[in-house]
Parts: structure tokens; sequence; C-alpha cells
């Protein structure tokens, strides 16, 4: 090059803005200067929440492909396709994928690799984690059913994916340190030539986990307040680089808990946001909603958090998007927004098929194995609201179960009375060959049966207690069944009793419903001193639901899964017949009329 000679380089570049800044003769005045903006980018964030074990668009209960009235589809194979969609649309692109939890528990697949053939036994890998290293994600939030099946199938599990697995709030009892990986904070390229952006990403799980699973975490995990340990990790975030921070929670919204003040808030999402400083988005899930786009404001800064929940079992994608500038140094989200994607608009993906095939091929085998004959159909579509034979079916198994175990023990006398929830609307036993899908199908989550004593007193209470799942009804109003219960109130968190007869008023208030409660055939008043044992399922009696009079010492629990008591009993019994276990013993009334 050749180098300046006469005036400096200094002083010609000086004289050439001077020259420039003066307005030419004849002219009109130069326009003032105006700065250009920072160049933007931007970055998508892929969210998935509670899959449950759904990988193929398949119901192993009905074994056929998944539908319902709103012809949803479900599976991480259809979640994989939209990924798939949207990383090639943005090839070149930032893009992440998060999920918050619950799933490897909830469908026949994933209860085959836990329990008759535990990947902790097999070495087999997990078929969610088969399916969830193809999709390719980032980060899994723990969620309160990855505990159901014990601390070290979860541990297998969590060493058999591709991507970290976070839970900030699960602490190690002994140490008081983390039991799994807080957080991690991922550079991110935004594009060629564009600086690194470092996202941070922060896993808080269900307090609830506590209660739910006891029998598994007692006294090695303890669950800590998801808003305050938000409060404690997310300046650490900060403070060791994060330029954003996204969180992802297994816990539901609205700031209310299905248990008692005793354990920390289940659904606390929109308080973090609220509460806590620095936060920029929440992946939400565990209530199973759809929440498209909400945004919470902080009290402390106004900034505004972006929140979203993408329903369940894979049948819906949040998407995330963010605008970012570089200015003076820092990134700085300009806007944010979330959209929601179906899976139903989308094939299967062939790769997360193929992975999986053979275990979705082993277990529609092993749900499609005859147990018994059933003499009639039996139905569970009435049971939330008539005494049907299905549930009666539960009822006896687990009163027969708890009675024999009692035998020649201090409680033999006692008379054993047993609950039953409606999980399912659906239930059919077939006249005919019953096989383990449909009895799967009426039993659908993996508890275990317990027994505890309580008293008459606290009979009555728990039945008060559960007849809050009915609306009020006055008498001679008409009543429409698919009306008939308070939407506030799950079908799960419904439980009818077998052992005793009552009568539940829907015109009467809440707490005032149970008019009659008897000990069976007599029409003997239970009185408040009587003493009874209660068959019950785990999730129950260590607290889910918040029912009275439930939570207390057992008598009974030898572990025993529920759904593969009802199996065995069926295998052994070789035919269901209602006229074996099937004992009208209550009924909805009004001032003493049958609703039905």
């Amino acid at each position: 090059m050749t180098p300046l000679t006469g005036p400096s380089r200094r002083q010609v570049l000086a004289g050439a803005a001077a020259a420039a800044a003066a307005p030419l003769v004849g002219t009109a005045p130069a326009q003032a200067h105006r700065p250009t903006r920072p160049k933007t980018y931007d970055l998508t964030v892929l969210g998935t929440s509670d899959t449950h074990g759904n990988v193929y668009n398949w119901d192993y209960y009905r074994d056929a492909e998944y539908d319902d009235s709103a012809h949803n589809d479900v599976g991480v194979a259809k979640l994989a396709s939209l990924v798939k969609q949207i990383r090639t649309e943005r090839r070149g692109k930032a893009t992440l994928v998060l999920d918050a939890g619950d799933t490897i528990q909830g469908t026949s697949l994933a209860t085959y690799y836990a329990k008759q053939e535990p990947i902790t036994t097999t070495g087999e890998t997990h078929p969610m984690a088969r399916a969830m290293n193809i999709l390719d994600y980032d980060a899994v939030t723990l969620g309160n059913h990855e505990f159901n099946y014990g601390l070290p199938l979860l541990d297998k599990w969590i060493r058999q994916l591709g991507f970290p697995a976070l839970a900030a709030n699960a602490v190690n009892e002994r140490t008081g340190k983390p039991a799994f990986t807080p957080y991690l904070i991922k550079k991110v390229s935004l594009g060629h030539g564009a600086p690194t952006l470092r996202v941070g990403i922060l896993g808080l799980t269900n307090p609830g986990t506590a209660i739910w699973d006891r029998g598994h975490v007692e006294g090695k995990l303890r669950f800590e307040d998801m808003v305050a340990t938000a409060a404690k990790w997310v300046p650490v975030m900060r403070e060791r680089g994060a330029d954003i921070v996204l969180i992802s929670a297994h816990g539901g919204d609205s700031g209310t808990s299905s248990y008692g003040p005793e354990l920390p808030n289940e659904n606390p999402c929109a308080m973090i946001a609220e509460q806590v400083p620095g936060i920029d988005a929440i992946l939400f899930g565990h209530a199973h909603n759809e929440v498209v786009e909400r945004f919470v404001a902080n009290v402390r800064t106004g900034e505004r958090v972006l929140l979203s929940e993408p329903s369940k079992w894979g049948q819906r994608l949040t998407r995330m998007d963010f605008t970012l500038e570089r200015d003076r140094g820092r990134w700085r989200i300009t806007t944010k927004r979330a959209t929601m994607l179906n899976s139903n608009t989308v094939p299967e993906d062939p790769k997360v098929l193929a992975a999986v095939r053979g275990q979705h091929a082993k277990t529609v085998a092993y749900v499609n194995q005859v147990v018994a004959t059933s003499a009639v159909e039996l139905s569970a579509a009435e049971s939330r609201y008539k005494d049907t034979p299905i549930l009666d079916y539960i009822n006896k198994v687990q009163t027969d179960t708890v009675t024999a175990a009692l035998a020649g023990t201090q409680y033999a006398s006692l008379p054993v009375l047993s609950i039953a929830a409606p999980f399912s609307r659906t239930a059919v036993f077939p006249a005919g060959d019953v096989r383990i899908k449909d009895v799967a199908g009426l039993y659908i989550y993996d508890n275990t049966l317990e027994a505890v004593v309580v008293s008459g007193a606290e009979v009555r209470a728990y039945l008060e207690y559960s007849a809050k799942y009915f609306r009020t009804f006055g008498p001679g109003a008409p009543v429409d069944p698919a009306q008939i219960s308070d939407p506030a109130v799950p079908d799960y968190n419904y439980d009818t009793l077998s052992g005793v007869d009552y009568d539940i008023d829907i015109s009467r208030p809440v707490g005032q419903r149970i008019t009659s409660l008897t000990h069976p055939g007599s029409g003997t008043p239970v009185a408040d001193n009587d003493q009874f044992v209660i068959a019950v399922n785990n999730y129950r009696r260590s607290g889910g639901g918040n029912f009275p009079g439930i939570v207390k010492t057992q008598i009974y629990n030898e572990q025993q899964e529920i759904r593969q008591l009802l199996i065995d009993w069926a295998q052994a019994k070789g035919s269901i017949d209602p006229a074996d276990f099937f004992e009208p013993n209550w009924r909805l009334v009004r001032e003493g009329v049958p609703v039905f």
C-alpha cells in the first residue's frame, strides 16, 4: 500500500468529516444524523410437556390408533415431525427444544419397561429415551411421575438420555445439595458472524412428589419451594453469564395445590414470574392445560414474563419466538410471543417409530393377553354417579387382598372397607374375553395397595369430602349426567366406598350431604367410634387429593400394584361375574328420593 504523504492520515480524515458536515452552497441544510438501530437476531424455543410415555399415536387400552372427540393425536413421534419441520424452516438459525416433565409413566408401553421388563434389570434402553434422543432435546425437567418407579429406574433413564435432566429444587436429604442438575447455560449461535448468546435454563420439579411418591423418596430427597428455588438460582445463572433465562417447570400456573399447606405450592408458575426478577419465559406443565400465551408482569422490574403450557401426551407443541438486539455488549429481548402447534397436522416421524417399533410390538402383544372371561359387559360410563359392578370389582379385589393379609393379626376382626375412584369414563370389560388392556384401561395409574385403620367419624368426614365432587341440584331440578360434577374436582379425586351403605344428597350443601351411613344390610348407623380397616391406594393414603383422616401409618403395605392384583384375581378365577362382587351400597338422592 502506498503511504499517505503531505498532511497526516488523521488530518485528511478529519478534513473529510468537516467537509461532509458543512452545508453545500445553494443547497438545503443536510438532515440530522440518525443513529442506525442495532442488528436484530431471533431465537425459537420449542416446548413439550406431560408426554406420559406416549411415543406412537396409539391407545394401548383400546389397541387402536389414538383418537378423541377433538381428533387430537399423541406421541413423541408426532412431536418429532413438528420439531423437524421447524428446524428445517429455521436452518442456520437458533432453535432450542425443552420438555417440562412427566415423561416415563402413563401408557402400557412405559409400564412394561418399568414393571414387566424393567430397564434396571435388563439394561434395555427405555422407549422414552430412544424417542427423545432422536428428537434431540436440549434439556428435560423431571416431573413428579418420573419418581413413580423408584430412584434406581429414574437414575438409569437419566443416564440413557443424550441431554441433561434438570430439577433444581430436588435436594439430597443427606448432603443438602441438588440431587440432580439444577440448570445449564447453553451457548447458542444466532447465525454467521453473530456474537454467542448464553441461554440459561433452570428446571423445577413438583414438591407434591414428597407426598405422591413418599415411599420412594422419603429420607432420600426433599423438594423445596419452586418460587424460592428460582429466586436462589436465577441470580446465580445471571452472574455466571446467562444472557437470557428460561425456566422449564413441572407445576401449573394457578397458584393452587391439591394437597394441604404442609408442602410448597403445587402450581406456582405465575407466582414465580411475578416474584422473581430476571426471568424471560417459563415453559410449564403438570396441569395438562393448553395455555398458548400468557404474560405476567414482574412486580419488582415491571418486565413481562412469557408463559406457555403445551397440553398433554404430545398433543401440542409450544413455540416461543424471541427477537434480540446486541446493544453496548449486552443482549436485550425486544419482542417475545408464543404460539401453539397441533400434532394432528403432521405424520409420525419414521425414525422415532423405527427406534421404538420392537418395544411397541412387545407391549401390544402383552396387553392383548386374555386374563379371564366376563359373563356380561361391564362399563365404567356411569360409575361417577351410579354404583356399578366394574368399580365394585376393584373394591372386591382390594378387600380380599387386605382381608387375607390381616388374618391372624390384631386387626382381623375389623370390617374392611375399600375405596375406588372412577379413573376412566370409557373403560369396558366386554362380554367374553377380557384382556390385560381392558383391566389396564380401568385402572390407569401405577398405584399400590395400602390399608389404615379409621373411625366411623373419619369415614363420614371422608365421604363428605368426596361428595363435594357433585354440583348442587334442588329437588325436582333436571340432572344432566354430563354436567353433574364440579369441573374443579377431577374424577380421580372422587372416591366411592364399599363395606358401608350410604346416601349422598346432592340437594344439600357441601359438607352436609351424607344423610345415611349404615353398616351393610343391617340399617344400623355407623357410630363415630366404630373402627374399620380401609383399603386405599398409595396416592390417596399419602395425601393425594387432600382427603381427611387417611394420612396415617399403614397396617398393610406390601407394595403390590393394584392393576396387577386385578389381573391376578381374574386369572386365578378364570371368570369375571358380577354375582361374585357386585353389592349396590350407595346412591345419589334428593331428600331421600333417588336421583337415578
